[in-house]
């Protein structure tokens, strides 16, 4: 450690790293500084067996943003990875997002005619004006057999609540492709860094010192003394010490087990489990992120089942809760922020606000452009 730092880099995931490749580019010196015992944050990866692991829940780059993409891949390079995930509905397969190969296993039906009139007779047969919720405007937008097949159970699970029970604009709209296309993402540019997401993190901050195990707001007073910015990716509300109350989030855990023996246990790297009587959300099998490699040369293989639950605090935050009451409560908290003249918060967590990768990425660059010259 240096004896006095420009900047102070509360947390080590996306944001924080971005934040401190683009600073160290115009001279500024940092430090970083996480909780937990290794960088990365959420997009953190482990090599086990052979496999990389991505022990937070799987994690896909997909962006449209040019400038994005190229960042990223200047740091490392990036596979040709599609995300194509698969639905298990009591035992029976279908292809996501709903596409034409959907419809084909769902209905029988070969041509995008077909499926669109059974599509629109089911929403006429279950509209309702002015949807109060989700179950309403997802039959609304889909009909009742994609809605009860592939939806319905899937989402209860990830709420932990009756879809008659969610508001309608979690769900604003829903993809549907009248084409044979299992491609999730409709971005231009999508992959995974080869060797990892850690690989990629580590890159973007090197030459910068880091400490891990070690939690800023314990010593937040010690902190601050040796930096003359900080730029905080932590929970907002943790920051001001809960004065005006808990922000909610969902949690998921994982169980995560190495099945020795077995090469190939799902053949694919996504399938999510749709009815309500499986109690995890989807299983994961890492070896499948790995495009083009040979999932047979390694004998083993590890795969990660994802149970998503209400949050309590002490758990780890994943998904902000959005609704009228916690946007109310993080607005008090962001006037704080704002009053801060020390302080940058940035991220998912200190922005309350669920982020894909590259919007991250984004923000990150934004908030790095608008920090004014301070040599």
């Amino acid at each position: 450690m240096k004896q006095r730092y420009d900047f102070l880099i509360v947390g080590t995931g996306l944001f924080g790293a971005v934040s401190a490749y683009l600073l160290k580019q115009k001279g500024y010196s940092c430090i970083l500084v996480d909780k937990r015992n290794h960088i990365g944050g959420n997009v953190y990866t482990e090599n086990v067996h052979g496999i990389n692991v991505h022990k937070y829940g799987a994690h896909i780059f997909h962006t449209s943003n040019k400038e994005v993409w190229d960042f990223v891949n200047s740091f490392v390079t990036f596979n040709r990875y599609t995300n194509s995930p698969i639905a298990n509905y009591k035992g029976k397969l279908y292809n996501l997002p709903f596409n034409m190969n959907t419809f084909y296993q769902m209905w029988g039906v070969r041509t995008p005619e077909e499926a669109k009139d059974i599509i629109e007779l089911q929403k006429k047969a279950f509209y309702t004006e002015n949807p109060q919720n989700l179950e309403e405007q997802a039959l609304n937008l889909v009909g009742k057999d994609v809605y009860e097949t592939l939806i319905k159970g899937y989402t209860q699970k990830q709420w932990g609540r009756e879809c008659k029970d969610l508001p309608s604009f979690i769900i604003k709209r829903l993809p549907v492709r009248f084409t044979f296309d299992n491609n999730y993402f409709n971005d231009k540019y999508q992959g995974i860094p080869e060797g990892g997401y850690t690989v990629l993190i580590e890159k973007m901050i090197e030459g910068c010192d880091v400490l891990l195990e070690v939690d800023y707001l314990d010593k937040k007073k010690e902190f601050d003394s040796i930096a003359d910015k900080v730029i905080y990716t932590g929970e907002i509300d943790r920051y001001f010490n809960y004065q005006f109350g808990h922000l909610q989030y969902r949690t998921v855990s994982f169980d995560t087990e190495v099945i020795e023996g077995v090469s190939n246990y799902q053949g694919n790297a996504v399938v999510n489990y749709t009815d309500t009587e499986t109690p995890f959300t989807r299983i994961i099998e890492h070896k499948h992120f790995e495009f083009g490699a040979d999932v047979e040369a390694s004998p083993d293989t590890v795969v990660s089942r994802e149970y998503s639950k209400e949050w309590h605090p002490g758990d780890e935050p994943y998904y902000p809760v959005n609704d009228e009451q916690n946007t109310l409560l993080y607005n008090k908290y962001k006037q704080l922020a704002d009053a801060q003249s020390k302080v940058i918060f940035g991220g998912r967590l200190a922005e309350y606000k669920y982020y894909d990768m590259h919007k991250v990425i984004e923000r990150a660059m934004e908030t790095m452009r608008e920090i004014d010259d301070m040599k």
